[in-house]
């Protein structure tokens, strides 16, 4: 894809040299992700980040890697700080807020909303998730983390065993990663939820067409046994009718390390979009686990400042020039990563 200018609303865009250009920049950030050099390549930038959903990873980690690449962040959370709560529709909005911005950055419950504002701004815009369809940067991001992962052990993405474990019907992040995996036909996929909860089919029908190996379960302890990647979500609540409809199914695929250790292979890598639910009725990944070196969930978080940068730095079409920009930090930063 032709990256500088583009909108970023769906990992259905890209082809896998676009997904291996993206990787390939996030590598190149690391030394600014991590704070050992600056780089004012984006200075005078706006980034509008419209956030109308609660957010912390995404709208924090979209703010930080634009100013980590020298550029400003102008703020909107939710419905009530906005005109659009006075019946300004999404186009007007769109017009108006890309006049103020060089990038948008926007989050939207319904489907299909992200997409539509895109098509009224005079700016690129990235999808930070609409709803329960897409949320193509968290996809990248966890790609992203698999490869890196599974590199130090020998493995690949092209022979890619994954478990994703959860609310798979209105996980939006394992919806964006099902797609993307579509672009590697040798990855093996074990769908694990309750029946009711199950990955859209469509999205199964497609990944089978691209020639993934795909199974569908509603068992954990067998479905986790022989995979490099145990991708656990939370029960997505708000997109339930009611509490206690949620709440049927909470906590039914929890994993901890007395599960882990009886059931998965030695290296196996244990990822999760986060926030993962740490009520006592949820805790899809125990507390227990945090001390387990396969443990990446806050890996995962990490690398989605490195591929947001990238998205920024290729969508402005400024990847090439981003040392030329750069110094050394003037302050203490051992110890970070």
């Amino acid at each position: 894809m032709q990256f500088a200018g583009s909108h970023i609303l769906s990992v259905q865009q890209f082809q896998r040299d676009d997904v291996e250009r993206i990787f390939a920049v996030a590598d190149d950030m690391r030394p600014y992700a991590q704070r050992r050099r600056i780089t004012r390549v984006l200075e005078g930038a706006i980034l509008g980040s419209m956030f109308f959903e609660p957010s912390t990873r995404t709208r924090v980690s979209f703010g930080s890697a634009f100013n980590l690449l020298g550029g400003e962040v102008r703020e909107t959370t939710g419905f009530e700080s906005t005109a659009i709560a006075k019946g300004e529709s999404l186009y007007d909005t769109a017009r108006v807020l890309s006049g103020y911005s060089d990038v948008i950055a926007m989050r939207h419950p319904a489907e299909g909303s992200v997409g539509e504002f895109a098509v009224a701004s005079r700016v690129p815009v990235i999808n930070g998730g609409d709803g329960s369809n897409e949320h193509p940067s968290q996809a990248l991001l966890d790609l992203y983390t698999i490869n890196s992962e599974i590199a130090g052990r020998g493995g690949s993405i092209d022979k890619l065993r994954i478990a994703m474990v959860g609310d798979l019907r209105h996980g939006r992040t394992v919806h964006s990663l099902c797609k993307l995996l579509c672009l590697f036909p040798n990855v093996q996929v074990v769908l694990v939820s309750p029946l009711e909860l199950r990955m859209p089919g469509e999205i199964v029908e497609d990944m089978r067409k691209s020639g993934l190996q795909v199974m569908e379960s509603d068992v954990l302890e067998a479905s986790i046994a022989h995979v490099d990647i145990v991708y656990s979500t939370r029960i997505q609540e708000e997109r339930f009718s009611s509490q206690e409809e949620a709440d049927l199914y909470r906590g039914r695929f929890r994993l901890n390390q007395s599960i882990y250790t009886s059931h998965c292979e030695p290296n196996t890598v244990i990822m999760h979009p986060l926030p993962r639910d740490s009520r006592d009725n949820a805790r899809e990944l125990d507390d227990d686990l945090n001390d387990n070196p396969n443990l990446a969930i806050f890996r995962q978080a990490d690398n989605g400042v490195l591929v947001r940068m990238a998205l920024f730095a290729l969508i402005l079409d400024v990847a090439e020039q981003v040392d030329r920009h750069a110094r050394d930090v003037s302050w203490y930063t051992a110890g970070r990563f």
